[in-house]
């Protein structure tokens, strides 16, 4: 039985005490990735953003609020599994300041400086050693193209690319590829069928 660590939904960078930055990711992948782990008799540790949607009761449940706690749980995580499936949509910027008052209106622009976050998966798999890591590249267009850079760039043993319309839906279209380039699956369904399709081939390549 192996542990496998899974980052999923969004997470929140906030501006002031009740705003901030976010975007659309409902959990819904990450949930059907660990419903797909512990079908195969695996553990599965999900380290979650703030969503409505339900894990498995099954599976260990960290939950987090910005990208950069999602960083510090992942990583602390990691040290323990065997790999990372990062299904979560972190935030890929904040703000350099963070009011501790409400943001009044004036009546005039409000000009915001933002500074990149970390990423979480380029993060863990510069530290991965032994470990594999799989990263999911949602991109608006060039997907393949886009996708096979962030493979490339971050590191990743696979990388699973979809489309915008994965937000917040019900169902995904994604294709597998691997380091070299190739389209090792290509499957759309609902969100569990296309995870369990994602875990075959983990278990075939990375598992076995």
């Amino acid at each position: 039985m192996a542990r496998i660590l899974i980052t999923s939904g969004p997470t929140r960078q906030y501006l002031d005490p009740v705003r901030y930055l976010t975007n659309a990711s409902s959990g819904r992948m990450g949930a059907a990735v660990a419903e797909a782990v512990l079908s195969l008799g695996h553990e599965a540790v999900v380290i979650s953003g703030p969503v409505e949607v339900a894990y498995p009761a099954d599976a260990t449940v960290i939950d987090v609020v910005s990208t950069e706690e999602m960083l510090a749980a992942a990583r602390q995580a990691f040290a323990d599994c065997v790999g990372l499936i990062g299904a979560a949509a972190p935030c890929d910027y904040r703000p350099l300041r963070v009011e501790s008052h409400k943001i009044a209106k004036t009546g005039q622009p409000l000009e915001l400086s933002l500074i990149e976050t970390e990423d979480i998966v380029a993060t863990l798999a510069a530290e991965k050693g032994q470990r594999w890591v799989v990263g999911f590249a949602l991109e608006t267009e060039d997907h393949r193209l886009r996708a096979l850079a962030k493979l490339e760039r971050k590191h990743c043993d696979l990388m699973v690319s979809n489309g915008v319309a994965a937000m917040d839906a019900l169902d995904n279209q994604v294709e597998i590829l691997d380091p070299a380039g190739n389209i090792l699956k290509q499957v759309a369904g609902t969100k569990l069928f296309v995870a369990q399709e994602i875990l075959a081939v983990i278990a075939e390549r990375l598992l076995s």
